[in-house]
């Protein structure tokens, strides 16, 4: 955090990742609805890169006339908006599906194939530039680790 620079004058608080989610629906036009702040307030904070079942699983008590659509819908939107990246794994990890990381920053993941647990992996800085594809334009590089859990690993 960069210290008061004036005597006196105080600096603004970063925003919360909460605040910084909602602005990016806002810039995409989506209303603040009670729905989609428990959908954000649900995700941002969550390091287990959930699916929008899980998010939907985990609000159905408190918000139960939610759909399945609007957690997928918001989640989509926070993707468009810059605000979390999706990840599409196959296997127990992703069920064939998609889940949401809210970490924008660059990062790679591991993933367990027994459970399905995603973690993030600080990238390691990349020496060789990228090789050049014809006709294709390289807007992200990811890697994808995969093998055992701590919780899984046998013994």
């Amino acid at each position: 955090m960069i210290p008061n620079i004036i005597p006196g004058v105080r600096r603004l608080p970063e925003p919360s990742r909460v605040d910084r989610a909602l602005r990016a629906l806002e810039r995409a036009s989506l209303r603040r609805t009670p729905q989609r702040l428990a959908i954000v307030r649900a995700f941002v904070d969550d390091p287990s890169h959930p699916t929008a079942q899980m998010i939907f699983d985990r609000l159905r008590d408190e918000m139960p006339t939610m759909s399945f659509a609007t957690v997928y819908n918001t989640l989509a939107s926070l993707e468009q908006a810059g605000a979390c990246r999706t990840l599409r794994l196959d296997g127990p990890a992703g069920d064939g599906g998609v889940r949401f990381d809210p970490n924008v920053d660059p990062h790679d993941h591991a993933v367990c194939d027994r459970c399905g647990a995603v973690a993030d992996v600080p990238a390691p800085a990349r020496k060789e530039p990228l090789p050049r594809v014809e006709g294709f334009r390289v807007h992200a590089v990811e890697r994808i680790l995969r093998g055992a859990c701590t919780r899984c690993a046998p013994g």
